[in-house]
């Protein structure tokens, strides 16, 4: 089990479910305090943040590597550089969003993107981290986030399980000790065909380690299915119905359908409950349904018990089916009307 903050994070624990806010606060801080607090509304455990600048993870450069493909969703931004600048957080936001997500009683924590970041993020107590998929081989960033001893949240999104492997082993030789393992499809939206959520608990078997799912895809079904599946986390992205637009809204949950979500969740893990065998108080209610044995016919004392004279029907509050044939051919020591209750105390064979 992991604790980040007064939640703990484990397998026979409510899934932790996670508010992404990435850039869907369009540049205004208002907006991301909304996100936050709507959030909160909704029952989400944490939201995250991503702590970059356009310079922490980028060049400002328009040499065609970091054009951005015009088959990508964020065609309209030329460049890397004005896609970050556009999307990302500002740090001086960070200091008053820890604050007003702590007031209002909802876990925040975030991505750093480099190690400058980390030490940002650190000053002000961030009780966890997110590894987006596309830093797992950042070994300078996973070093650094290994060496301040908090939760990881892991995602795979964009390596295969020789890398998730290697990068995993790399964070423990480092010092981790609280990994979850998200899995992730890196693309936006991902498809469902894509998500192949089967492999959490393939995850869960090799690393004996708790997992999660960071969910890229349009609604909610496969956040829900990945519960259902084990799923000890749950990331998804969020916005506001008013916005218009915004750099991550084409896949991105609002308060609406976020708020649904995470009922469906809370409703599933009723039903997943635990292992037991014992009926439950409502079903005990209803034990009169089984089937007992019963006089079809009135007998008089001494007469023998044939198929002619019992029956076994319901209510149950006669002498148990078990006995039907053991009872065959036996006498009874009194008189008995119809629909009276056999009872092996007034039986003789």
């Amino acid at each position: 089990m992991i604790k980040i903050g007064k939640k703990i994070i484990g397998n026979n624990k409510p899934c932790f479910i996670i508010a992404e806010l990435s850039g869907n606060h369009n540049g205004n801080i208002n907006i991301a305090k909304k996100l936050i607090l709507n959030a909160k509304k909704c029952g989400a455990d944490a939201v995250k943040l991503q702590t970059y600048k356009p310079d922490t993870i980028t060049l400002k450069s328009n040499n065609k590597d970091f054009l951005i493909n015009q088959t990508s969703p964020w065609k309209k931004n030329k460049t890397l550089w004005d896609l970050y600048k556009k999307a990302h957080t500002p740090w001086e936001w960070h200091q008053e969003l820890f604050k007003f997500a702590k007031k209002n009683g909802i876990i925040i924590f975030s991505s750093p993107f480099d190690e400058s970041a980390v030490d940002l993020l650190q000053k002000l107590k961030c009780p966890a981290y997110k590894i987006a998929s596309a830093e797992l081989n950042h070994l300078p960033l996973l070093e650094k986030i290994a060496k301040t001893k908090k939760p990881i949240f892991f995602s795979t999104g964009l390596s295969n399980l020789k890398q998730i492997k290697e990068a995993y082993k790399f964070l423990i030789s480092k010092g981790a000790k609280k990994i979850i393992i998200m899995k992730c499809d890196t693309s936006y939206p991902s498809n469902l065909k894509d998500v192949n959520l089967k492999t959490l608990s393939d995850i869960k078997k090799r690393f004996n380690n708790l997992v999660g799912f960071s969910d890229h895809t349009k609604g909610s079904i496969a956040s829900i299915t990945a519960a259902a599946l084990g799923a000890n986390v749950i990331e998804k992205h969020f916005k506001l119905k008013t916005q218009k637009s915004s750099v991550d809204d084409f896949f991105s949950l609002n308060e609406n359908d976020f708020k649904k979500m995470i009922n469906k969740i809370r409703d599933l893990e009723k039903c997943l409950g635990k292992v037991s065998y014992n009926l439950s108080k409502n079903a005990k209610k209803n034990l009169n349904g089984k089937r007992s044995i019963y006089f079809s016919k009135n007998i008089t004392k001494g007469s023998i018990l044939t198929r002619n004279n019992i029956k076994v029907v319901r209510p149950s509050y006669g002498l148990s089916p078990k006995y039907y044939k053991k009872i065959l051919g036996m006498k009874v020591t009194k008189n008995f009307m119809f629909g009276d209750r056999v009872n092996l105390k007034f039986l003789k064979g």
